[in-house]
């Protein structure tokens, strides 16, 4: 039997210890016969690995489940291996760690141990006692839910102020509408915009313009109430939810007070100015009773308030022009775009990094608006899905990308993989599969070369039909791929239940890795994953040669992103492939 491999770090108080992955596995001692522990792991099918401790209660080993099993299926191994002690039967040097070693500190040490303990786990003492064990797997879901604390707070407030951003503060509102309706209280709306922003943007620096969003910030975070929501919506625009009125006069003195601050001079970056603000107000249920609605007659009033001479506000009254239509005029158009043929596919190349070569492409939606121009899925998508849209334009997505690829092979490009995303309105249609299967035929695409890319998220209903579904699938020989892997649920068990191609690492995990530690663990030990399961792995978003390098040495195999290309119509395209592909030729013909 190896030594045991000890490990013991300093606490770090700012990060969590492996106390929190602790189980309490009752571990056998080291002269106990093979045959009960073989026992104990068919009695116990949670069990992952049985940890072996001395008569000192001391950790000298650990038996890995399967392994261990797969041994005493061969014959005669009973009669052969049965009453020698489990200690004759270790073969490797477990790792020991201490209950003070924290999250951070583990990762790295199974990520530079070569992964091999993600699956047997480790052993954690106290005070040179055995304390339990715990499970490589759990690691990762404690690594990548606090990456995915990190994201909400990104994807929910404004990384200058520190204030609810537009996503959350809608979700606020939808919130505080709901509660008032059921209660019957009012709500008041505050839209507030600072008045020439852009002079002290433009004379004093970017610099000073962002040191006064966070002093005006600070301001009517101070004149509004704990239970209010402040936020910043964009730019120099912030609104305000005031909770439980009374009526008119609440807003009033909320108003009021927020002018009268801004009277005093503000101190930003040694400089002494004066700033002003112009203000539009509304009441639910009084002015209206959407979310969207109260915001833009709240915009139409401040829009109002400028137009009297700005450093005032004023309440929505009827007949006030509306500027933020852009919401329901979008909902209008999109329900005729796919018969204006408005859609455009566009295409974004996917490298393989132990060629350089192009593999495959992303098909990914761009609509040209006949007013707004060329708009991309951020503006619409969401409406799309909300309206139930998002089916009629999932099918024309599957249809183009599929009648593109064909015509890309008969004007001689190589055959690529293409990749189309699904939704999961889509997905869950009773239909779809009859729809993919239809296409197929239609357009004579060999399935071989489509594949689906999927969120985490539409995995966690009805499993059962999910699984169905994606056997279909997979049985019409289609490729399935996770998208923006590690930012769901982190449930690793479906990895396993689910006919799974390919993993793509968010690009959240790349953007500035180089900056981020825990970034690259996580992306190597889902590589590591990836690998242990026979799983492509994609690393999104890649827009540096910092991050390329980083996405290879942490383990993908194929990269996306800016580094190589932004997203192109079909004919640009098949014309980057062919130059790329020259500049891949040329530069092997160099090195020969």
């Amino acid at each position: 039997m190896n030594t045991a491999t000890h490990f013991r770090f300093t606490k770090n108080d700012d990060n969590p210890t492996v106390k929190r992955l602790l189980r309490a596995v009752e571990p056998v001692v080291d002269d106990m016969p093979c045959l009960p522990v073989l026992g104990i792991f068919q009695e116990n099918p949670q069990i992952f690995a049985l940890p072996v401790v001395n008569a000192r209660n001391e950790p000298v080993g650990i038996v890995e489940r399967h392994a261990f099993v797969e041994t005493f299926i061969k014959p005669y191994t009973h009669e052969i291996y049965g009453k020698k002690p489990i200690a004759e039967f270790m073969n490797q040097a477990p790792l020991i760690v201490s209950s003070h070693t924290s999250i951070d500190d583990i990762s790295r040490i199974i990520i530079d141990a070569g992964m091999q303990h993600m699956v047997s786990g480790f052993i954690v003492t106290e005070h040179g006692q055995y304390a339990g064990i715990a499970n490589g797997h759990d690691l990762l879901d404690e690594i990548t839910q606090r990456k995915q604390a990190n994201l909400f707070y990104l994807a929910h407030f404004d990384q200058l102020t520190k204030l609810p951003n537009r996503v959350l503060f809608m979700d606020r509102l939808s919130m505080a509408i709901a509660e008032a309706s059921r209660v019957g209280s009012q709500i008041g709306l505050l839209f507030i915009d600072l008045d020439k922003f852009k002079h002290f943007n433009d004379s004093m620096g970017h610099a000073f313009g962002d040191q006064l969003l966070i002093a005006m910030a600070g301001i009517l975070t101070r004149c509004s109430r704990e239970m209010d929501t402040v936020a910043r919506l964009s730019g120099d625009e912030f609104t305000i939810i005031a909770d439980n009125i009374t009526g008119q006069k609440d807003l009033d003195s909320l108003c009021w007070r927020i002018l009268d601050t801004l009277k005093l001079p503000q101190q930003i970056m040694g400089r002494e100015v004066f700033i002003s603000a112009s203000i539009g107000t509304v009441i639910f249920p009084r002015d209206d009773q959407d979310a969207n609605n109260l915001l833009v007659k709240a915009d139409a009033a401040m829009y109002e308030a400028k137009r009297s001479g700005r450093n005032t506000y004023r309440h929505y009254t009827a007949g006030m022009r509306l500027y933020s239509l852009d919401r329901m005029s979008l909902e209008t158009d999109l329900r005729v775009a796919i018969e204006r043929n408005e859609f455009e596919l566009y295409y974004q190349p996917q490298v393989a990094l132990d060629s350089g070569r192009v593999v495959g492409k992303e098909a990914l939606i761009r609509w040209h608006h006949p007013q707004r121009g060329l708009l991309t899925p951020i503006h619409f998508i969401e409406i799309a899905e909300e309206t139930g849209l998002i089916v009629a334009i999932g099918q024309w997505v599957i249809r183009e990308a599929c009648r593109q690829h064909q015509a890309w092979l008969k004007d001689g490009l190589q055959p690529m993989r293409i990749s189309v995303n699904i939704s999961a309105m889509q997905f869950y249609q009773s239909d779809f599969c009859d729809m993919v299967e239809d296409t197929i035929h239609a357009t004579g695409i060999n399935p071989s070369y489509l594949e689906f890319e999927l969120t985490e998220s539409m995995f966690m209903q009805d499993a059962d039909a999910v699984v169905r579904t994606l056997r279909k699938l997979h049985g019409l020989g289609i490729k399935l791929a996770i998208d923006d892997f590690g930012t769901g649920y982190s449930n690793l068990s479906y990895l396993r239940k689910f006919p799974i191609d390919r993993l793509k690492v968010d690009q959240s995990f790349i953007k500035g890795i180089e900056h981020e530690p825990v970034n690259v663990e996580i992306v190597k030990t889902i590589a590591a994953l990836a690998r242990s399961m026979s799983l492509e792995l994609v690393a999104e978003g890649v827009e540096t040669d910092v991050e390329l390098h980083w996405a290879e040495s942490s383990g993908c195999t194929f990269v996306q992103g800016y580094r190589f290309s932004q997203p192109l119509p079909a004919e640009k395209f098949a014309r980057w492939v062919a130059e790329y592909k020259h500049q891949v030729n040329q530069h092997t013909l160099g090195d020969m």
